[in-house]
């Protein structure tokens, strides 16, 4: 999956892995509790390490028109999810969450727990991924006058020792876990490591850890495999059936935020291109490598990202469960 350029390689190679065996009838029926929530925990954590201050801080001159253009691209793509639950044997919440444009893995993990057919999210998800990724150079250099190329993107810093690395993630996952319980927050198993993460980030604490890669991958791996043992022939078929019409409303949410970007530009003053960029539905490292070489304001296009991905996060499980109270639960026998 690495060398085909397939966005979480080890999310995937688990899901197609263990949807074999699961075929076969070779595959357990469950991954064990622990170890999803353990996996969600991680995926929070790299997810919350994102907001660093300075990216974020990029924001604060134009705070409001950018929280309401996040706002707005939940909503279409939300609208879409519901457009998509629409199709037999696809549940609202199903389609809110699979078309949902921010953190795709953080919606596979937490789907099932909200009732969803985390199946059908997968798949979605990272067809989305895989369709914004492939269209946004195209559409940037073609539409919005990206210029091909500069140099490669500055390397990362160093950051943290290993040991610092994997302490910061033991004590994201044991607060968070802790905090999400008494709060009896949904989706606690990644909301809550990610939201002390990022706090911990924004206050200056975490000393610049990062989850090690090491235990990502297997985070990843695990997602995909929870996912990949609960397909069965008549699923597969329904994942399947469900692709044409997802891909044509991915494509309807890319023109929905392109439109959203252009307001961007016009309230901020930010080039057209950076507006665009700030708010494509997906591919944020395809993002960044496409403002680095097209000199745009890469600090602005990144902070614009991962506030869609943190509010996306934050605010679809609420959503996603108010759905369910209304009836919207997966379809009976999917």
């Amino acid at each position: 999956m690495a060398a085909l350029d397939v966005p979480s390689p080890a999310l995937f190679a688990g899901l197609i892995a263990a949807t074999a065996l699961a075929l076969l009838g070779a595959a357990p029926r469950s991954v064990p509790r622990p170890a999803t929530t353990a996996a969600q925990a991680v995926i929070g954590v790299v997810i919350g390490v994102l907001a660093q201050p300075g990216t974020l801080a990029a924001l604060a001159p134009q705070w409001l028109p950018v929280l309401l253009v996040t706002l707005a691209t939940l909503a279409v793509s939300m609208a879409a999810g519901l457009l998509l639950g629409l199709r037999r044997g696809v549940s609202a919440l199903t389609g809110m969450l699979a078309l949902t444009a921010g953190g795709a893995s953080g919606l596979v993990a937490i789907s099932r727990d909200l009732g969803a057919d985390e199946r059908v999210v997968a798949v979605v998800q990272y067809l989305r991924v895989g369709v914004v990724t492939g269209l946004m150079p195209l559409l940037a250099a073609v539409v919005f006058g990206a210029s091909a190329g500069a140099g490669p993107a500055p390397a990362p810093d160093a950051g943290a020792p290993w040991g610092v690395d994997l302490v910061f993630v033991v004590v994201c996952a044991a607060v968070g876990l802790g905090l999400a319980r008494l709060a009896r927050l949904p989706a606690g198993g990644l909301l809550g490591p990610m939201t002390v993460a990022i706090a911990l980030n924004l206050a200056g604490w975490s000393f610049g850890a990062q989850p090690p890669d090491l235990l990502v991958e297997l985070a990843y791996a695990v997602i995909g495999w929870q996912a990949g043992v609960r397909f069965t022939r008549p699923s597969l078929r329904l994942v399947v059936g469900v692709l044409p019409s997802a891909t044509a409303l991915i494509l309807a949410v890319i023109g929905a935020c392109a439109g959203l970007g252009l307001l961007l530009s016009a309230a901020t003053g930010a080039t057209l291109l950076d507006g665009y960029l700030a708010t494509t539905p997906g591919g944020v490292y395809a993002v960044l490598a496409t403002s680095i070489s097209s000199g745009g304001d890469v600090t602005f296009v990144v902070a614009g990202q991962v506030l869609r991905v943190i509010a996306m996060l934050l605010v679809a499980p609420l959503l996603a469960r108010l759905a369910a109270g209304r009836g919207a639960g997966p379809a009976p026998g999917v």
